[in-house]
């Protein structure tokens, strides 16, 4: 079965947060974006990011929203085509004023790094070298 998966993330601020990802090279289908959201385009036809704003975001539930300053909600993680792709996105996430909440992360077989965005959202970049990886599970 084909699915789509359509991320919603409470942000702050649209524009700053449109500049901060668009920065990074992602772009916006305009025919689900306006003031209160943002259809953020991972991978077209298949993941997708909706950038709500705040208020909009708690019409959706009746839960607080996380207070990511103070906690974490969720860890995202995209896989990246390469070792320097990782640290490229990293790159740009910081020149675009994102934070890097921890150094990078060599396990042979995968290449980690990642980082926070505006909103305080973490994002895990990984590239994975399928070829090297173990045969059998790691232990936890």
């Amino acid at each position: 079965m084909s699915q789509q998966i359509f991320i919603n993330l409470p942000i702050k601020n649209m524009e700053r947060s449109k500049a901060f990802f668009g920065a990074l090279g992602y772009s916006f289908n305009p025919q689900f974006t306006n003031d209160q959201g943002a259809c953020m385009v991972v991978q077209e036809g298949g993941i997708y990011v909706m950038l709500l704003v705040e208020s909009f975001f708690q019409t959706f539930t009746k839960k607080a929203i996380a207070d990511t300053s103070k906690t974490t909600e969720v860890l995202l993680c995209l896989s990246c085509e390469s070792r320097a792709g990782v640290d490229e996105m990293v790159r740009k996430a910081l020149a675009a004023g994102g934070k890097a909440p921890n150094a990078p992360q060599d396990h042979g077989f995968m290449y980690a790094h990642g980082f926070e965005d505006l909103d305080g959202h973490i994002w895990e970049l990984a590239y994975m070298d399928m070829a090297a990886a173990p045969a059998t599970p790691q232990q936890a």
